[in-house]
């Protein structure tokens, strides 16, 4: 996926946040920006923007020192995840379908992202979701690979959604390897937030050899790559990871919530929608 001018202001915002999360100088807020203004002049448009919020955040920790800013903050995504994970458990032995359920509230959990300029609220949004209708809903076809898959390769997104993937892994009912961050960037999920979440419990846990906020493929190590190429299932979480995936050469299915103008048109579903999605290669 490219980047569009839309995304333009949202690096910088990005920039804006991060910074105020590393540091109270505004000193070095203003060289963060003018860095971050500076790089987007020169970005090639065919650039996903997760390769771009990459290069956003190592500037953060270039003038900053700071290699996590949203540490402290992923924690608190983890722990108020858990704090409803009882209940949302309770929904989905409860459900007439388990594996649906399951979905739901693994999407839901993708409310959780402080590189989009939205608030959110885990309770009521996890709640809205629940009972909200599928913008895409290839179901039909992941059951389908699903019952034929040996193993499972699950790309996480957010640190506090990890914990919503516990369910679905749980429901999946086959070897999952789950794939984090190599380095922290925004609040996406490292392999300590990982444990942390407790997916170590239900998955094997790999790093993907990617820094941005999203898998990109040839910034990816060569382990992954092998992984990758051999799963009989990609389960893609979240947006970032859809940047990257989108124009891939495998069939993967992306989860996700539209929450932004520049995913929502390029999905072509309304901004908000939740996604379920079959590609099998080759470009939307």
């Amino acid at each position: 996926m490219k980047t569009y001018l839309d995304c333009i202001p949202c690096f910088m915002h990005q920039a804006l946040r991060a910074a105020k999360m590393a540091t109270a100088d505004e000193t070095a807020i203003k060289e963060i920006l003018d860095r971050t203004g500076e790089m987007i002049k020169t970005i090639p448009m065919q650039a996903t923007p997760a390769e771009t919020g990459m290069m956003v955040y190592r500037i953060v920790k270039e003038v900053t020192g700071v290699d996590d800013p949203y540490k402290a903050i992923k924690r608190k995504h983890i722990a108020e995840a858990k704090s409803i994970y009882p209940e949302l458990e309770e929904l989905v032995q409860n459900s007439n379908d388990k594996l649906l359920t399951a979905i739901r509230v693994a999407i839901a959990g993708n409310v959780i992202d402080l590189g989009i300029n939205k608030t959110f609220d885990i309770v009521s949004d996890v709640k809205k979701i629940m009972h909200q209708e599928f913008g895409i809903f290839d179901y039909e076809a992941f059951k389908q690979i699903l019952d034929k898959a040996e193993n499972i390769l699950y790309l996480g997104d957010n640190a506090g959604e990890s914990v919503f993937d516990k369910l679905l892994i749980k429901a999946l009912k086959k070897p999952v390897k789950y794939a984090v961050r190599s380095v922290p960037i925004i609040n996406d999920t490292t392999m300590d937030d990982a444990i942390e979440s407790g997916l170590d419990k239900v998955a094997e846990l790999i790093d993907s050899g990617s820094e941005a906020p999203g898998i990109i493929l040839n910034q990816c190590s060569a382990a992954f790559h092998e992984i990758f190429n051999h799963a009989d299932l990609v389960i893609s979480k979240g947006q970032g990871n859809y940047e990257g995936l989108s124009d891939c050469n495998r069939q993967v299915f992306f989860m996700l919530k539209a929450k932004c103008a520049v995913i929502s048109g390029h999905l072509g579903v309304q901004e908000g929608a939740i996604i379920l999605k079959q590609y099998n290669g080759g470009r939307l």
